[in-house]
């Protein structure tokens, strides 16, 4: 329903000093006059796209609740493409709050999660795949992300998915030509062009799939999970790629009994670091939790960093660990090589030994020594080499990435059926499956329920 208007803080709870109340719908406008009274320009109505300076007041009890600006903001040039009002206020808690009360109060509802932004898609000054990038924006933890993000607010994302949609029809009305008229020749309808045809659009589609992984990495992060034995270095690991000391480190074996948790910048690559409790025998049952989490914290993890102590050697607690992570992608680190007088041959032999897909990196943690070559290590593995593409096309969303796989095969289908010889209508029906399937990345063929779904994901108020 569009005919309603909607209202919602903007802003994050909590004190700052500006918080925004938004309203979108066709009674902005006479909502907001119920609650604002400007100080000087009684018409501020007619000052679109400006700030007017004024107080938002309580008619039931004539008190004013906040000094504020307002902004008018009339469709369909807003945000959302209806009449939208904003009103700055101070940034606490109780005047956004009373604020919000009073607009419900004259007519507005509370707005759902991403509603604002599903009304942008709907009234047509967004597709989804640039609402997406709304909350992408939202949420990037280092400069990478949000330039991903950018490039997809500005459509480039888009562009590339038109541009496969509007091959598809053009495709498929040569199919459907061909069926509709079987006794004519129709031009540029032969299995040699279609196979021409349909093999530049798979190569299009592969070669979004093919940047889809590192895409979501970019803007999701990596979950890095450091593992080890006490007293191998873990925390003293943790500190020194942070540049601060976040955990307590000691000589005394599990002094880390929880989870500890922090995001990384890896030249722009977002690297959730966490650090774990020692995998060992616990000695009392907060240990035993904190080691338990750990085995739970390995199995999520997209990344391990396994830290063993060079100058001790390997014992039969790094081999448990080590069996652990047969499965798991990951870098094996070398700490305390500042202790080392003859180098580290024999414990480097037996770890390569032990996971040999893993690469091992030495290091001191204490020293400082070898943790650029760890940094580099962790971007290689994670991103395989590649590099963000400079025009800035990439898929970073999983929905995305499964709706390419899904037209890929449909794509594959109908190539296969045109190179056996099957009949128009059969190579039709793929044809119409990958077009809506890739159609419902941009919103061009995509149910209610799940418009529903992507924006029940965004936050209140955007």
């Amino acid at each position: 329903m569009l005919d309603d208007t909607i209202a919602a803080i903007s802003t994050p709870l909590g004190e700052g000093a500006i918080g925004i109340v938004r309203i979108s719908g066709p009674q902005a406008i006479a909502i907001a006059e119920t609650v604002f009274v400007p100080a000087v320009n009684k018409f501020w109505q007619k000052q679109t796209y400006k700030l007017v300076y004024g107080h938002v007041f309580d008619q039931t009890t004539g008190k004013i609740i906040d000094e504020v600006l307002l902004g008018n903001m009339p469709g369909p040039y807003s945000y959302t493409g209806e009449d939208v009002v904003e009103i700055n206020c101070h940034g606490g808690p109780a005047p956004l709050r009373k604020t919000l009360e009073l607009i419900c109060r004259a007519g507005a509802r509370p707005a759902e999660a991403g509603e604002f932004s599903k009304r942008a898609f709907l009234n047509g000054r967004l597709d989804l795949t640039r609402a997406e990038a709304v909350i992408d924006m939202i949420r990037a933890a280092t400069e990478d992300a949000l330039q991903l993000a950018v490039n997809q607010l500005s459509g480039r994302l888009s562009r590339a998915i038109d541009d496969i949609l509007n091959e598809l029809l053009a495709i498929v009305a040569l199919v459907e030509a061909a069926i509709d008229f079987p006794e004519d020749e129709v031009e540029d309808y032969s299995p040699a062009q279609m196979a021409i045809r349909l093999t530049a659009v798979i190569a299009k589609v592969r070669e979004l799939i093919a940047g889809a992984e590192i895409g979501k990495v970019y803007r999701e992060g990596i979950k890095t999970v450091i593992v080890g034995k006490p007293n191998v270095g873990k925390s003293s690991l943790l500190n020194v790629l942070l540049r601060e000391k976040r955990a307590i480190v000691t000589a005394v074996p599990g002094t880390t009994r929880d989870i500890i948790e922090e995001v990384l910048n890896l030249g722009g690559l977002p690297v959730v670091l966490i650090d774990t409790a020692g995998i060992r025998d616990a000695g009392d049952e907060v240990e035993k939790l904190g080691v338990a989490r750990t085995l739970a914290m390995i199995d999520q993890a997209g990344l391990v960093l396994m830290v063993a102590d060079a100058w001790a050697g390997l014992d039969a607690g790094d081999e448990e660990i080590i069996a652990l992570l047969q499965n798991k992608r990951g870098i094996l680190v070398l700490n305390k090589i500042d202790l080392l007088q003859d180098g580290l041959g024999q414990v480097k032999n037996e770890l390569a030994q032990k996971l040999p897909a893993w690469p091992v990196v030495e290091i001191s943690a204490l020293q400082e020594q070898g943790i650029k070559e760890l940094e580099a290590a962790i971007v290689d593995l994670v991103t395989g080499g590649l590099a963000l593409p400079a025009d800035g096309v990439m898929v970073s969303n999983v929905r995305h990435k499964n709706l390419l796989f899904k037209a890929l095969e449909h794509l594959t289908e109908a190539q296969e059926a045109v190179g056996t010889g099957l009949t128009p209508e059969l190579v039709a029906v793929d044809l119409r499956a990958a077009w809506e399937t890739v159609g419902e990345i941009n919103g061009r063929a995509v149910t209610e329920d799940i418009v529903d779904k992507i924006f029940a994901d965004f936050c209140i108020g955007k």
